[in-house]
């Protein structure tokens, strides 16, 4: 919105405001502004950035529902912060905007602090997060799923509620059996989802998450196989993939909470 599209009531009070603001000064900077046009552009691009800045961080860490959010979940909590210092992602306002809500009650929250990670989920595929962090060694080295299509999804900007251990009684079932398992509030994350949550949450906590155990995905490659992933150990996460019909005592099921 352009100066003449701006009610004059709100015109007046803004400039009202910003001469009381300016106090002793402001026959200063009118008289700059007025010489020299350069500075005024200068001003106002200051100004710009300022408000975009502001709005930025009233969207984010000062977001009501995010900071009680993370108040409850402590340690396993993913937020936008984490993201941006541990990915290197730049929030556009539209995933902020997203993200603004969070879609789990307190109560599930509390239910949750212990044994989930909240995270906010931007689409990095596996492929962006294991060329990101390559040089931590945090992948073990493997090149099968490297033209995967699973590998190369990158999901939607979405909060997850991921489970930090496999589903109860899990292990040394095959797929259908586990599904069985899952409550009515649960579903199985993609590989995409539980990669990104696994290896963020490390980044911000140095925790290892399925360090000597793997759980199945929702997805799949394409041989029709099931991913799964873990072994997270000192050589890195594993992303592998096996029949459904499968058993493993090392082998059991993902998951998180619907929305």
């Amino acid at each position: 919105m352009d100066w003449t599209q701006i009610p004059a009531g709100k015109l007046h009070a803004a400039e009202q405001r910003l001469r009381v603001a300016l106090g002793d000064e402001a026959s200063n900077v009118v008289e700059r502004i007025n010489a020299d046009t350069s500075f005024a552009d200068l001003v106002a691009g200051k100004i710009i950035i300022m408000v975009q800045e502001i709005a930025d961080k009233q969207s984010s860490s000062l977001n009501p529902q995010w900071l009680r959010s993370r108040e409850i979940m402590a340690k396993n909590f993913f937020g936008v912060e984490e993201v941006i210092r541990c990915f290197g992602v730049s929030p556009s306002r539209v995933q902020l905007a997203v993200l603004s809500e969070i879609p789990f009650s307190e109560s599930t929250l509390e239910q949750s602090k212990d044994t989930h990670v909240l995270a906010a989920v931007f689409p990095l595929s596996i492929l962006d997060i294991r060329s990101n962090v390559q040089d931590k060694g945090l992948f073990y080295s493997q090149d099968w799923y490297d033209k995967q299509a699973f590998a190369k999804e990158c999901g939607e900007v979405s909060w997850q509620l991921v489970r930090k251990t496999p589903v109860d009684n899990s292990t040394s079932k095959n797929w259908q059996e586990q599904q069985a398992l899952l409550s009515k509030d649960d579903e199985v994350p993609t590989s995409q989802v539980m990669v990104y949550t696994i290896i963020g949450h490390y980044l911000a906590t140095g925790e290892r998450l399925f360090e000597h155990i793997y759980v199945r995905t929702s997805s799949v490659d394409s041989g029709g196989h099931r991913v799964d992933v873990g072994g997270f150990d000192s050589g890195g996460l594993l992303v592998r993939s096996c029949w459904g019909d499968r058993r493993s005592s090392d082998l059991g099921v993902s998951s998180a909470r619907k929305f």
